[in-house]
């Protein structure tokens, strides 16, 4: 084989490269994102369609039934599932592996689009997503009001929800890498309107009237502009109600030419909106931000940046607002750290193992430096290529490198025991050279190391591939 031939015959060459190889390895391998999995695609659209005050009956007929029918026309759909709520639609289309997720859900946003126009005013637009892993929250921090704390005051969930939404949420969408913050279990400030019916029925005004003098008043519209010689100015209507007393003054109607005010027909409460989640954490109610990176960033980089901003940011919380704290209530970066830190435990250990094994078979010290020197050349120097290629390190990438060291040992023994049958031979009633018999053993026999070593790597590939789309993460509806 040439590159055999290359590299008898220029041992200084073939040991610089493999020096190239490892330090190049090495570069590469301290830039590598590391991660639990790799970056999956999963053929998966969901449609999800709200329809208020609708009970699952006619959720099926009104609206999943009609998505289903316009849906299932599409070509390449592996299984399509509904779910039908009170209030809500749920259809999941499942495509198959060999179609291009962004033009399955390109597919079904246009055959969905059909159907929408026969819908009820009353069902909203429905929403249609791509299933994706990595849609799920990486780091969770819980918000609490320690009342024992110096200068502190009790705090009230609002007030809570309020320094959590206008301060800390802000803080961390500035972090590199967040994707978006939700706040949980958290209740804002909300003007609530309580009407009186029999107030309203004995003046003669309905709801709806009510609903358009509140929307009429608390606004703010552009009305053009003033242009002269010299200069243009804006006009603009500051119509909107910035103090809760205001939304009394309302005026809803006329009767017997004189005003009636929101007052008069109902109450005005400065209070909170309904609370539609709640967090929970050992048992006790707290307030939650789930924190969700953006699309091909690092996840244990955005939980690091996230953990020297909360460092940052609590001494001026303790300022600010005595009393508030924050405290990590879930991190995903350590089960991949942990998961990641075993399997490459394991991979060094496999190494080593395989060189003492060998060695204890061959017990011959040059044999197992020549054989276990494959290792770390071509495992350090696979680093480049995933580098090159964007892979990351994972449990996925690491246990491939962990099922080569078998290959790679079992390649170097049967081509050094070749080389060492043939430097016992004799021509002429002289042994071979040592460069005769690494020419002619390797020649003989390398051929077929390649004709066994390419179907292992092959089914090694595919079994690597299955736990990578099969068996690392699975789709479930609440």
């Amino acid at each position: 084989m040439w590159f055999t031939r290359i590299s008898i015959g220029n041992p200084v060459l073939a040991t610089m490269m493999m020096l190239a190889f490892v330090v190049l390895g090495l570069f590469s391998y301290q830039r590598l994102r590391v991660d639990q999995f790799p970056d999956i695609t999963f053929p998966v659209v969901v449609v999800q369609t709200s329809y208020p005050g609708a009970s699952p009956e006619n959720v099926e007929s009104d609206v999943t039934r009609k998505i289903e029918e316009s849906v299932n026309t599409i070509n390449g759909i592996n299984s399509l599932t509904s779910h039908s709520y009170e209030g809500l639609s749920v259809v999941i289309v499942e495509f198959d592996l060999t179609v291009d997720p962004a033009q399955g859900a390109q597919d079904v946003r246009e055959k969905v689009a059909l159907v929408t126009s026969g819908f009820r005013k009353e069902v909203d637009q429905p929403r249609i997503t791509r299933f994706d892993p990595a849609d799920q929250p990486i780091f969770s921090i819980s918000v609490t009001d320690a009342a024992d704390a110096p200068n502190a005051k009790p705090r009230s969930l609002r007030e809570l929800t309020t320094i959590s939404d206008q301060v800390i949420k802000k803080r961390l969408e500035n972090v590199r890498g967040v994707g978006s913050v939700t706040l949980v279990g958290g209740v804002k400030r909300q003007i609530n309107i309580y009407v009186k019916p029999v107030e309203m029925e004995a003046l003669g005004i309905g709801v709806d009237q009510v609903i358009n003098a509140i929307k009429n008043e608390n606004q703010e519209l552009p009305t053009g502009a003033i242009r002269t010689a010299a200069n243009e100015q804006v006009v603009q209507v500051q119509g909107r109600v910035k103090n809760p007393e205001d939304f009394k003054r309302i005026i809803v109607a006329r009767r017997g030419g004189q005003p009636v005010t929101l007052a008069q027909i109902a109450n005005v409460v400065d209070g909170q909106e309904e609370q539609e989640t709640l967090a929970l954490y050992n048992g006790q109610r707290t307030l939650a931000l789930d924190i969700l990176k953006a699309q091909g960033q690092n996840t244990i980089d955005v939980a690091d940046g996230l953990k020297q901003a909360i460092n940052d940011m609590q001494p001026n919380l303790q300022k600010l607002y005595p009393g508030v704290r924050l405290q990590v209530i879930k991190d995903s970066s350590r089960q991949i750290r942990t998961g990641v830190e075993n399997v490459r435990r394991t991979l060094i250990e496999g190494a080593l193992l395989t060189v003492l094994i060998v060695f204890l078979f061959l017990n011959s010290w040059r044999s197992t430096v020549i054989t276990g020197l494959t290792l770390p050349v071509a495992l350090i120097g696979t680093f480049l290529f995933m580098y090159v290629f964007g892979f990351t390190i994972n449990m996925i990438t690491l246990m491939a490198l962990s099922l080569c060291v078998g290959l790679l040992i079992d390649d170097a023994i049967v081509v050094r025991e070749n080389i060492v049958r043939h430097a016992g031979m004799k021509v002429q009633g002289k042994f071979k050279s040592h460069k005769s018999a690494a020419l002619e053993g390797t020649a003989e026999i390398g051929l077929a190391v390649l004709a066994t070593t390419f179907p292992l790597l092959r089914c090694s590939c595919r079994s690597v591939s299955w736990a990578a789309s099969s068996g690392a993460f699975s789709i479930s509806l609440a």
